[in-house]
């Protein structure tokens, strides 16, 4: 309880910091082009997601946005830039749950730190994962799968990019359900979904974002979502709750931060420009395409949800050994 003070303290340092100490004001800001980092390569979610803002942003700051994918060492390089980038709000972090919690729980030396390098600017959205297999495959549900794997303990394998969301969710399942299954290490997700599909692997656990169209088209099986309840985006699969999985809840999100020091009033310009983009009715058209939910909210609630996710998923990460080097 008293770490979990501690980091939530450090949250509300880090969102509050600036607007006490900034001496300047927001007006004539941008006065030049602003940056958006992507930790990602294009294409996935956190691209699409991040070229859904940028676009908004273009038209409230009345200035260019532009994207820079920066994917290598897993999202560590762009997170790093960015610490290091001046603060004057032209370069900003579209991050995620793996670039805010998960690398700075599993990273031995990750090069920054989400509470010390950077002010939490807004949350944008939540999304969720997806239990799938091949549809082949002879389990109907997820109680058909923990009897398969715990008849033939080690037998199963899991494919997720090592470190990330998909491959904690497979080891909470192993935690939550007291299962034997393997976790095959893949690059990138796409690359995972092909091992399913190819039956290498027997499951994954990609983002909704990337699962929905081949759920659709029945080229994966859901067997369940992460999410606490149930989503219209598939409402006909059920949650790992309700498959008999207490407590079982693994949901991404995706969010902008800004380098350290940026002064207070930046931060809350930026903040108002993406919560005035989450409510229109054509981004969040967009965002529920994909699975997505729109999260506003303000700079001091984003740095409090992103203490919150760090601790679960250090917990979670030390009792299934997961370091990152």
């Amino acid at each position: 309880m008293i770490a979990k003070s501690l980091l939530v303290c450090g949250a509300m340092a880090c969102a509050m910091g600036p607007v006490a100490a900034g001496q300047e004001d927001a007006h004539g800001y941008p006065q030049k082009v602003v940056k958006v980092v992507v930790p990602t390569g294009p294409g996935g979610p956190t691209d699409i997601l991040a070229r859904i803002i940028a676009d908004r942003l273009q038209t409230t700051l009345k200035k260019s946005v532009i994207i820079e994918n920066i994917p290598a060492g897993g999202g560590i390089v762009a997170a790093s830039s960015v610490a290091r980038a001046t603060p004057d709000g032209h370069t900003l972090l579209f991050g995620n749950t793996s670039i805010f919690s998960i690398i700075p729980a599993t990273a031995k030396n990750p090069g920054y730190d989400p509470h010390q390098h950077f002010v939490p600017v807004a949350k944008v959205a939540d999304t969720f994962q997806v239990l799938v297999v091949q549809p082949a495959y002879p389990v109907k549900s997820v109680r058909d799968l923990i009897a398969s794997a715990k008849a033939e303990p080690g037998r199963l394998n899991y494919g997720a990019v090592y470190g990330t969301m998909p491959h904690l969710a497979g080891e909470l399942l192993k935690s939550s359900a007291r299962l034997d299954i393997v976790h095959v290490p893949y690059k990138t997700e796409p690359e995972t979904l092909t091992g399913v599909l190819g039956k290498q692997i027997e499951l994954s656990f990609p983002n909704v974002m990337t699962a929905l169209p081949l759920v659709r088209e029945r080229t994966l099986r859901a067997l369940a979502v992460t999410s606490a309840v149930r989503r219209a985006e598939l409402p006909d699969v059920p949650t790992m709750i309700e498959s008999g999985i207490a407590d079982y809840v693994a949901t991404s999100f995706f969010g902008v931060a800004v380098p350290a020091g940026t002064p207070g009033p930046i931060v809350a310009k930026l903040n108002g420009a993406i919560n005035q983009a989450l409510t229109s009715s054509e981004v969040q058209a967009s965002l529920t395409k994909f699975g997505a939910v729109a999260s506003a909210g303000t700079p001091l609630e984003f740095a409090t949800f992103i203490a919150a996710e760090r601790q679960k998923w250090t917990a979670v990460a030390a009792s299934a050994g997961i370091k990152i080097d």
